[in-house]
């Protein structure tokens, strides 16, 4: 590749972080970007978390579908775990993802 081409490359890259609204924003735990959007109240029964989850992951499901409604990788988990056992909202990032190995460590995927 020609020291032109590979200098353009990085030029429009560094431009579209330079001007993206996120590229220097801070990271935004997923329970505080759920709250400015006014979904707090919704995510416990009473303010209080339930002892099973149960309650918060129905409240997941009614914004973002059921399991069984989503991806591969996800069907493959319905009816065996609840959103917050992957999605971790009082720690995990806006746009983190866990991954396989989070939990498979045995190179299942």
């Amino acid at each position: 590749m020609s020291n032109k081409l590979l200098s353009a490359l990085f030029g429009a890259t560094f431009a579209v972080l330079a001007f993206s609204p996120t590229a220097f924003a801070e990271p935004q735990v997923l329970a505080d970007f759920h709250a400015e959007m006014g979904e707090c109240e919704s995510c416990h029964a009473n303010g209080e978390p339930s002892a099973d989850s149960a309650y918060e992951n129905e409240q997941c499901q009614s914004c973002h579908g059921s399991l069984a409604e989503m991806s591969e990788t996800h069907k493959a988990h319905d009816g065996m775990l609840n959103c917050s056992d992957c999605h971790v909202v009082h720690e995990m990032n806006v746009g983190d993802k866990p991954t396989c190995d989070n939990c498979h460590d045995d190179g299942r995927k």
